[in-house]
């Protein structure tokens, strides 16, 4: 049965504990929902935040770690409540309010990828390090992966460098 009304396409946030994803959402908020009601914006946002498990973060190893392991899960769980929290302080205070706001617990890279896989998006927006080469290559760059891995369009948002 087709619908009467379009379907909205969806744009999904990713973001984590930093100033740049924060700089990414801003930015995004700014420029694509600035001038739009609630009702007509072009997009359904949702944002997405990937929860590192106390594996990937290099924690699990040694059998004393196994006590330490539900203290950091529940430091992880805070951080995850605090960043959903800011970035929904972010679009109040810009008066975009229909935001789904989700916190999946996996590497980045693979998290957000599965998420425009799941949520069919058309487009996806991750902040930028601003990392060089070298450092990218050792840390890995999950704006890189998604740029090459995700199966839509991906914007990479760079906050712009502070001249001294």
């Amino acid at each position: 049965m087709a619908t009467t009304t379009e379907e909205k396409s969806v744009m999904v946030v990713g973001i984590e504990d930093n100033q740049h994803s924060f700089y990414a959402l801003e930015w995004t908020l700014d420029h694509f929902f600035k001038n739009y009601s609630p009702s007509n914006s072009p997009f359904k946002l949702v944002i997405v935040h990937a929860k590192p498990t106390p594996s990937i973060i290099g924690l699990a190893g040694p059998a004393g770690s196994v006590d330490i392991l539900p203290a950091i899960e529940a430091d992880l769980k805070k951080i995850a409540a605090r960043v959903m929290e800011k970035a929904m302080e972010i679009c109040h205070a810009r008066n975009v309010n229909d935001v789904k706001v989700e916190v999946v617990e996996g590497d980045a890279r693979h998290v957000l990828c599965e998420a425009v896989e799941k949520l069919h998006a058309s487009i996806l927006v991750v902040g930028c390090h601003g990392y060089g080469v070298i450092k990218r290559t050792v840390l890995g760059s999950v704006s890189d992966y998604c740029a090459h891995h995700a199966h839509c369009s991906v914007m990479i948002v760079k906050k712009p460098k502070t001249k001294s």
